[in-house]
């Protein structure tokens, strides 16, 4: 497969990035903390990561808007634009929990194209470009093709402090009918992983509520190009909407499961 060259260049600063990151892991003891939020924690890794991402980013594509979880949009106007994730479960790293990532995803005039998620500590490196499929490592992703909730994972993401503290009830009601109906519920705190999970047949499905544009721009398209679907509460396509957190759910599913897994999520 020749490789886009937007791509390649995206999938080099993340590993770059990656190696500042694992350098920072191994002494998360030491690690420079500030808050900036109940339970959600920014550290010197996160903004760190981001500059070797935007400088690499920008160095190769002056002329592109860029939006990054922690500075922010460059304010350029152009159709192409750079969303950016440079530390996908921060929490995790500063509990030093081996399960984080980095997200890159390229737009071009608001549709995302191209996108990269990379773990750095298992060097797993999922991509992939609108029309041209979904990959790991170079092999080539299908979701999976379990036609069956009662032997399905599905991932989600929990409610916790300052986070989403109106939608616990809500939650609670639908993680019980999923735990009712499946083999199992995963928790683990990076959605960009979650989704590139679900593109990659390790989970058959996902839901999370009120996620950043930053989180899953990218992995959308990565479900999408592997043969799943991704969709809102409303059973509608899932779009991301403006640059915040978004005010919906959005739901994942492979090629099999999409109506089961939206009548389970949506049944009162």
């Amino acid at each position: 497969m020749s490789i886009n060259p937007t791509l390649s260049i995206m999938q080099k600063t993340a590993i770059k990035a990656g190696k500042s990151l694992l350098r920072d892991f191994s002494e998360v003891n030491q690690l420079q903390v500030s808050k900036k939020g109940p339970a959600d924690f920014v550290s010197i890794s996160d903004k760190r990561s981001e500059e070797i991402i935007k400088n690499d980013l920008m160095y190769a594509r002056p002329d592109y808007a860029f939006l990054g979880e922690e500075s922010g949009s460059n304010n350029i106007d152009s159709p192409h634009r750079f969303v950016v994730d440079p530390l996908d479960g921060t929490t995790n790293f500063l509990h030093g929990l081996p399960h984080w990532a980095i997200h890159i995803a390229y737009q071009y005039m608001g549709e995302t194209q191209l996108c990269v998620t990379y773990d750095p500590i298992k060097d797993e490196l999922f991509y992939a470009e609108k029309g041209s499929g979904a990959y790991l490592n170079n092999q080539r992703l299908r979701v999976s093709a379990r036609k069956k909730l009662s032997e399905s994972i599905l991932a989600t993401g929990i409610p916790f402090l300052g986070i989403n503290e109106n939608k616990h009830e809500e939650y609670l009601k639908r993680l019980s009918r999923v735990m009712a109906k499946t083999a199992g519920v995963r928790r683990f705190g990076v959605a960009s992983l979650d989704l590139a999970y679900v593109a990659s047949g390790r989970y058959e499905g996902f839901f999370e509520y009120g996620l950043n544009p930053w989180d899953i721009e990218g992995g959308i398209l990565m479900i999408r190009e592997a043969g799943g679907f991704v969709f809102d509460e409303k059973n509608c396509t899932y779009k991301c909407e403006g640059n915040e957190q978004q005010s919906k759910w959005i739901i994942a599913s492979n090629n099999e499961l999409q109506d089961d897994i939206f009548q389970l999520l949506n049944s009162y």
